[in-house]
């Protein structure tokens, strides 16, 4: 059995928010755009997606909605985790071993640096920092996800919008 992970960095947001909260920051034009091409890119490789979960963040559920947008995922089921705003790795591993197992593509929308040091941690690979809108492709041999821990996965595949947009993919 395969189990594919999707960790998603969220697109660029803006600097600041109206409320001058953290959590409340929108995505920036080219968070928008980037998220957009991301989605797209996904969509073109043939990739489908069993299930979205999002930090509850505005930026990252924004994220989460362009890709899904481009996904053909409808958004009314993606799925806000409020453990994932701040998330540590240990409470990544946690979300993410208690998974459906009947869902075989996953894609998780949050933050850095959480996101780069899970993907590093799952898969031994050496990404040193995801770039925001970035994806990390990350492969099991597995049947459940509670099986996933440290270096139980390989990187399939590493996507940002700088590598689409210079056709480095």
């Amino acid at each position: 059995m395969l189990k594919t992970l999707f960790l998603v960095r969220h697109a660029k947001a803006q600097q600041d928010s109206i409320d001058h909260k953290d959590f409340s920051r929108e995505l920036a034009d080219r968070g928008i755009r980037d998220a957009s091409l991301v989605g797209s890119y996904l969509k073109k490789q043939g990739i489908t997606i069993d299930m979205i979960i999002s930090s509850p963040a505005a930026r990252a559920f924004a994220t989460a909605e362009l890709m899904a947008n481009q996904l053909d995922y409808n958004i009314d089921n993606i799925h806000r985790n409020e453990e994932l705003y701040l998330a540590s790795v240990r409470t990544f591993l946690q979300v993410i071993n208690q998974l459906k197992d009947d869902w075989n593509n996953v894609l998780l929308t949050s933050h850095n640096p959480a996101v780069t040091y899970l993907a590093e941690y799952i898969s031994n690979a050496e990404i040193g920092n995801m770039p925001t809108a970035s994806v990390a492709i990350l492969d099991f041999k597995i049947k459940h996800w509670q099986e996933i821990s440290q270096n139980t996965g390989a990187l399939k595949t590493f996507i940002s919008p700088r590598m689409i947009k210079d056709n480095i993919l």
